[in-house]
């Protein structure tokens, strides 16, 4: 007969010391996207409708460019955190640290290709 205390049965299945970070991180990011989110509809709506040349003029103007490009980087890093922590709940071994390389990369691709055509549009 085996006796085995709590503790002991628990031993490496406790906290990863890292839930505390994460969760701050997606407040904070929630928030940004809160005032974001609306602020992006509202500029983009703004500019919705128009003809090519007026679409180029105002997304040249700063303020749309600027906030298409902030939306753009914090949503895009919010979705990445996420799928990040599914996967990391979920998939374990080599393929669940290959997902996590494509999640990341995808993530970057995404930012640098939205962030182009944004450049490409305001100039």
């Amino acid at each position: 007969m085996r006796f085995i205390t709590d503790r002991k049965r628990a031993e490496g299945l406790g906290s990863a010391r890292a839930g505390t970070h994460h969760h701050w991180k997606m407040m904070i990011s929630s928030a940004a996207l809160v005032v974001l989110v609306p602020l992006f509809v509202f500029t983009f709506g703004l500019g919705l409708g128009g003809s090519h040349a007026e679409v180029l003029a105002y997304f040249a103007r700063p303020f749309p460019a600027i906030v298409t490009a902030l939306t753009l980087i914090a949503v895009t890093l919010h979705c990445k955190a996420e799928a990040d922590e599914a996967i990391i709940d979920y998939v374990h071994g080599v393929k669940g640290k290959l997902l996590l390389v494509a999640v990341t990369v995808l993530a970057w691709v995404m930012i640098a290709a939205g962030l182009f055509a944004l450049v490409k549009l305001a100039l």
